[in-house]
């Protein structure tokens, strides 16, 4: 477990590491990459590289941070990969209820899965708990209709990141409280291209969902290639980060 520089949480939290590519945001994935960096310097964790692995040492990992935090769940891996038993996700869902003084982040491309283990299994979903899934192109909007589907979910979100596509969300957006939006980095980064994010920004501005932008990325907002950090953040010179409501600090 460790406090993270990823702007829109504060901890990043993995029971699970590793993971399969499932789509086209994964051809360079981040996770990937830094997993098998870790496996070279040696880290016991990390001893299988990024074939998924799990930890159920580091289950209890959230109770020792007493301070109320944000966690993001499996920055390495997706807790619903069809490799992770049932069971396991059932003991990450007792250590979200049994810390309520956090919140909970867990993001999937496998949103079916996801909708199967809440709606089907029994489950409820923890108060602190918020879902959300990988929007990178148009071909997998459909996601949020799985997304939207899941009951009583206290904060439903979309991760926009990589964007590799301009997006039309149509109805979509009815049910979704948060939409996170940013480009590629590394190398072979693809281009994320302006009109692509004013259009989800004017999308969630007219539906009144909260928009947080993260990153240009390898390609900066007028199109040239440098380095993420010089690329910054802002559009035509503001910070857009706005949070969900349920987040201390959030939308109005």
């Amino acid at each position: 477990m460790n406090k993270t520089k990823i702007a829109w949480t504060e901890h990043t939290w993995n029971p699970v590491t590793g993971c399969t590519k499932y789509s086209a945001g994964c051809a360079h994935c981040y996770a990937e990459t830094m997993a098998k960096r870790l496996q070279g310097m040696g880290l016991k964790r990390y001893a299988n590289g990024f074939t998924l692995t799990l930890h159920p040492e580091a289950i209890n990992e959230p109770k020792k941070v007493k301070e109320p935090s944000m966690f993001f769940v499996c920055s390495m891996a997706d807790l619903f990969h069809k490799d992770v038993p049932d069971e396991f996700v059932d003991k990450v869902l007792q250590v979200i209820n049994d810390c309520p003084q956090h919140t909970f982040q867990l993001l999937t491309k496998r949103t079916a899965r996801m909708h199967d283990y809440f709606n089907y299994g029994g489950r409820e979903v923890p108060a602190n708990c918020w879902l959300g899934t990988t929007v990178e192109d148009q071909s997998v909007v459909k996601r949020t209709e799985w997304l939207n589907d899941i009951k009583s979910a206290p904060v439903r979100f979309l991760s926009c990141e990589p964007l590799l596509s301009d997006l039309f969300f149509y109805n979509h957006l009815w049910n979704i409280d948060w939409v996170i939006c940013g480009g590629e980095s590394g190398n072979q980064a693809r281009p994320m291209q302006k009109e692509w994010v004013l259009n989800i920004k004017r999308q969630c501005d007219e539906q009144g969902v909260p928009f947080f932008f993260k990153q240009w990325g390898t390609y900066g907002e007028d199109g040239v290639k440098r380095d993420k950090k010089a690329n910054g953040c802002t559009i035509d010179g503001k910070v857009c980060q706005a949070w969900p409501k349920a987040w201390k600090g959030g939308a109005e």
